[in-house]
């Protein structure tokens, strides 16, 4: 079901402090990436240009507007194949500027958490995530409404403490 939200990027261009995205699942969407990793197809990071995507360039632009953008994933261990995918490719987000950590699952029980993946701009509006079973985007859903803001920061921050740095992380 195509989205009626803003894009990504146009939300983005609009944030001025700060940018937070929670992941919350074990494995999206199969995509053609995850597909040729799968088959043993490696990034060449000496060649930027082969792996450089239109998103990389969304972060880099806002990092230079003095927007800091952190991303946390709660991973079930042993982690999935497409979390040691997301793993390896996080070379290109951490790269771009984002600030990436990763909290095993079992250091989230006493967490309260939200049911759904989202980001965060300026600790105002949220861009949440649906997602079917299989792991494919159903919706993205824009939410203002300061209670729930509050308990989605919230939650991030508390992941973002206890969670691992990417450099750190080992799958």
């Amino acid at each position: 079901m195509p989205s009626s939200a803003p894009s990504f990027g146009d939300l983005l261009a609009a944030c001025e402090r700060s940018a937070v995205h929670l992941e919350m699942r074990d494995s999206y969407a199969s995509n053609e990436r995850f597909d040729a990793w799968k088959r043993g197809h490696r990034i060449d990071w000496d060649d930027r240009p082969s792996w450089w995507h239109s998103f990389n360039s969304l972060i880099t632009d806002a990092v230079s507007r003095s927007v800091e953008i952190r991303r946390a994933r709660i991973v079930s261990e042993p982690v999935s194949e497409y979390i040691r995918w997301e793993h390896y490719v996080t070379h290109a987000n951490v790269a771009s500027g984002e600030q990436v950590r990763w909290l095993p699952r079992r250091r989230a029980t006493d967490l309260a958490l939200p049911g759904n993946d989202f980001w965060c701009f300026d600790d105002r509006l949220l861009r949440v995530h649906h997602f079917a079973g299989d792991g494919a985007v159903v919706e993205d859903e824009l939410v203002d409404d300061p209670a729930v803001v509050k308990l989605c920061v919230s939650a991030f921050e508390a992941v973002w403490e206890r969670a691992i740095p990417h450099e750190e992380y080992r799958v």
